[in-house]
């Protein structure tokens, strides 16, 4: 049976997305289709989304699920009207701490999402920024500003992650694609000895990686399983040899990978304002 979920927000939706993610990865049973409707901070928006909702319980002949992060209770009210099971992000949680912390909350909207916290904000925007100028092996003369550099074979992973810790994290990540030279020699770039603290390596299964590679180049060497098979086993060999701490990317989303280097290099990341 197919579920139709609809996260309802007064800002971006951002927040109730993550949320509702994490809550619907628990139903492996269950089909979802989504829907984000963003901005609703007037009566008529909230009308205009449970006519949708109602409209789509109709066509469905199932009741629709809403996860919502609004805050008012003018637009929440109008929202409880909806035929859908409605959960309430902060009806959940917000009356629990108020409790504890013996304050009314400030209800106030966006807060999460603000770039009050400009510190945050230009962190993350000077990390992004480092990223993209030292991507794939640019500009080794900045890797002393990093706080990580990525290694791994071509299509492994390496600029994806690096951009991801940037945004969500303000991590300066920069990445470097062990080369054809570099394998032949079976040595460090003469940049990395200065850095090795810094280092870590993306390891990936040579099936995925000559599926992702034929993905952009079809039928060429570069994509071939020989190839990858022999760029994977030197370059593990590599990372055993220059004791380089690793992840294996091979079955693990973006997230996870970050996630995970993070913790291992017990890097700071800073927080969204």
């Amino acid at each position: 049976m197919t579920q139709t979920v609809f996260y309802l927000s007064d800002q971006t939706g951002i927040t109730a997305e993550l949320l509702g993610q994490t809550l619907l990865s628990q139903f492996e049973l269950q089909t979802f289709v989504t829907q984000t409707i963003p901005y609703i901070d007037n009566s008529k928006k909230a009308y205009d989304a449970v006519e949708l909702i109602n409209r789509t319980a109709q066509q469905s002949g199932t009741r629709p699920v809403i996860i919502s992060t609004i805050v008012h209770d003018d637009i929440k009210t109008i929202l409880h009207t909806s035929d859908a099971l409605l959960l309430d992000v902060f009806e959940h949680f917000i009356a629990p701490l108020e409790e504890s912390f013996n304050e009314h909350s400030s209800l106030r909207v966006g807060k999460k999402h603000s770039i009050a916290d400009k510190e945050s904000y230009d962190g993350r925007i000077e990390a992004v920024n480092f990223s993209l100028n030292t991507d794939d092996g640019l500009s080794p003369k900045q890797y002393h500003q990093a706080d990580i550099i990525l290694l791994g074979a071509s299509r492994s992973g390496k600029t994806p992650t690096a951009l991801y810790m940037a945004m969500q994290f303000g991590i300066k990540a920069a990445n470097y694609p062990i080369t054809d030279e570099d394998m032949e020699s079976f040595e460090l770039p003469a940049w990395a000895q200065q850095f090795k603290n810094k280092l870590f390596g993306l390891k990936i299964d040579a099936q995925r990686l000559s599926e992702i590679r034929a993905e952009r180049r079809p039928d060429s060497q570069y994509a071939s399983i020989e190839q990858c098979q022999k760029e994977v086993d030197i370059i593990n060999r590599y990372y055993v040899r220059e004791d380089i701490a690793t992840i294996d990317t091979t079955s693990k989303s973006i997230e996870e990978i970050a996630t995970k280097i993070i913790a291992k290099m017990q890097l700071k990341r800073l927080q969204y304002g």
